[in-house]
């Protein structure tokens, strides 16, 4: 049986609540059994990765170039796909779920290309909202919404 896949979003430069939200997030995922998605380098993505790998789990980074030496440390399984801000494409359509963290434009790209597909995206503090982006004030509650959006779909 697959595990599933719940992708980590957010920004380059987080706050440091910002930084401390993913990385209990990454560890929080990693308890659940799932395998994190970002885009492998740093920031929020650095922090979910590190909380993730710490605690036993797997992270899946999509890098935007063509090195896997890029990835941040904790990146267990880099990707490099050479496409720039493209591979956020890719991560809306590896990620059954996305949490978002704080977050630019690059974040808010994934998040509107996530809801497209029909994905669900649960944010924290967000710089710019959409409609049907799910709100949430804690780790906890963004890991909880992400995994019971989950149940009942195929593995």
């Amino acid at each position: 049986m697959r595990r599933h896949l719940v992708g980590v979003i957010g920004a380059a430069h987080p706050s440091s609540a910002g930084y401390t939200l993913a990385l209990e997030v990454g560890r929080r995922l990693a308890a659940a059994d799932v395998v994190l998605v970002c885009g492998g380098l740093g920031g929020v993505m650095e922090a979910a990765s590190r909380g993730c790998c710490e605690a036993g789990g797997e992270v899946i980074g999509l890098l935007p170039g063509p090195d896997a030496s890029a990835a941040n440390p904790f990146v267990t399984l880099p990707v490099p796909t050479n496409m720039g801000h493209a591979r956020n494409v890719i991560i809306a359509h590896t990620a059954e779920v996305l949490i978002s963290i704080e977050g630019e434009y690059g974040t808010l790209s994934e998040m509107a290309i996530a809801l497209k597909l029909g994905r669900a995206v649960f944010s924290w503090r967000p710089t710019h909202t959409l409609p049907d982006v799910y709100l949430v004030s804690s780790a906890k509650e963004a890991v909880e919404k992400s995994l019971q959006s989950l149940v009942g779909r195929r593995t």
